[in-house]
């Protein structure tokens, strides 16, 4: 079971890749969502989990990827030439600092997928793999939305809350998401409104297989708290129970 989690510094990663997160989802701005994290966050970060991955310490020795956001506002997700150019430039800026993944999402003002503009995002990505974010729960038709980006082998997971303000509300939406992706490899990876103790009865119903913490597992459940390690733990135990 994934377990990705948000973080903004390097401590925050290093906090939640101990204590059990698969992986790393950089950001910043997460007042605004989440945006493209700069150049100095990035490699302090990069730099920590390698240090993380060589560790004397066997029970501390992990490698986590980090997955960058890319997103260079938070106007829409409808993007113009220059904001196409300027993200195609930090795709190819971070893939030569060594971001092992990326996190994006093109719209058209009629909600449907840009899939021009998403093309030449994937090719500044090279072959790197790539989460399609929540751009897609604004999407006019989810069900279509996901049949275009089937068509897109590099997108490998769907960030998704259902459409809904909280993925909490939308059981069925994620369940039926999932029913329609799995055969072609494609993960749905639900987040927004997840806290640690509605794990285990939201994977349950829903049979999702990858789970996107932020403001769930940190103190006073805020965005501006920091990574509470205990919460992280909880949250990895849980994912780890076997199906009843």
């Amino acid at each position: 079971m994934l377990l990705e989690v948000i973080a903004t510094t390097a401590d925050e990663a290093v906090t939640a890749a101990v204590h059990g997160a698969d992986r790393i989802e950089l950001i910043s701005a997460f007042d605004q969502g989440g945006l493209t994290p700069n150049e100095t966050i990035t490699v302090a970060v990069l730099e920590a989990l390698k240090r993380l991955e060589t560790a004397d310490d066997v029970r501390a020795s992990k490698k986590v990827p980090i997955h960058a956001m890319m997103r260079p506002h938070s106007k829409s997700f409808v993007y113009d030439k220059a904001d196409l150019s300027t993200m195609i430039a930090q795709i190819k800026h971070m893939r030569q600092l060594g971001v092992h993944a990326f996190v994006l999402g093109t719209l058209l003002p009629n909600g449907t997928i840009d899939e021009e503009s998403l093309q030449r995002l994937l090719e500044a990505a090279d072959e790197r793999p790539v989460t399609f974010h929540r751009a897609f729960d604004e999407a006019a038709d989810q069900e279509e939305a996901l049949r275009v980006l089937l068509r897109f082998p590099q997108i490998k997971w769907v960030l998704t809350s259902g459409g809904k303000r909280s993925v909490l509300d939308a059981v069925e939406r994620i369940s039926r998401l999932i029913e329609l992706s799995n055969p072609y490899g494609l993960t749905i990876m639900a987040g927004s409104g997840l806290t640690v103790p509605s794990l285990p009865q939201f994977v349950q119903a829903t049979g999702v297989q990858a789970v996107h913490l932020g403001s769930g597992v940190r103190t006073g459940g805020s965005i501006n708290g920091e990574i509470d390690a205990k919460l992280v733990r909880q949250a990895r135990t849980y994912l780890d129970q076997p199906a009843s």
